[in-house]
């Protein structure tokens, strides 16, 4: 009898899809919150002096409450702004979430400025939709955050709720491991696995 094959990635997708129809927008904003709590307890939180943030899609967690505290205790915030030209995405400095965020590509709100670009933050917050505590992170499957994550350095922290941590996850030769993980009820390093 042959071993059970591990899930896929697009079979991993549509499951953890299905599991985030359960979870309703209210309840999201709470464990958002909470979220937000849990980062702003971390040293590198209170130590980072430049933070890559994301805007949230639906169903994925809201940290604008801390990126609007981040702007206003002087810290350089930025957002990913989707590049034409090299098809990808760059994260480009923000002052003012109501005035420099426009819909771009996809419909996600990002920078209206071009310039300036970053290629060194302290911190980078990444969205997924699943994550494992090794540090694996399971993306929409287009490969623009990896690409972007592959273009800049930084600690780069998997931002998730508590039910869109996997125990495994299958990962490739491009996938970009993360440094950290956060959910609304921990942060957990990976330290066994450095960050790329």
């Amino acid at each position: 009898m042959n071993p059970p094959t591990a899930p896929t990635k697009e079979a991993l997708r549509q499951q953890l899809r299905k599991e985030a129809s359960r979870h309703d927008g209210s309840e999201l904003e709470r464990e958002s919150s909470r979220m937000c709590t849990v980062i702003a307890a971390q040293p590198i939180w209170k130590s980072a002096k430049s933070i890559l943030f994301f805007w949230p899609v639906p169903g994925e967690p809201n940290l604008l409450a801390l990126c609007r505290e981040a702007i206003k205790s002087g810290k350089i915030v930025a957002f990913p702004k989707f590049q034409g030209s090299s098809g990808g995405y760059t994260p480009v400095q923000v002052s003012d979430l109501e005035r420099d965020l426009v819909p771009g590509q996809f419909g996600i709100p990002e920078p209206v400025s071009a310039a300036p670009t970053l290629k060194v933050l302290d911190l980078i917050f990444v969205p997924g939709v699943g994550f494992s505590f090794a540090g694996v992170r399971l993306g929409r499957g287009k490969g623009y955050y990896d690409r972007l994550l592959s273009t800049i350095s930084g600690i780069k922290c998997g931002v998730a709720f508590d039910w869109q941590i996997v125990a495994e996850l299958p990962s490739e030769a491009h996938d970009i491991r993360l440094g950290c993980v956060v959910t609304p009820s921990q942060w957990r390093n990976v330290s066994d696995q450095p960050a790329k």
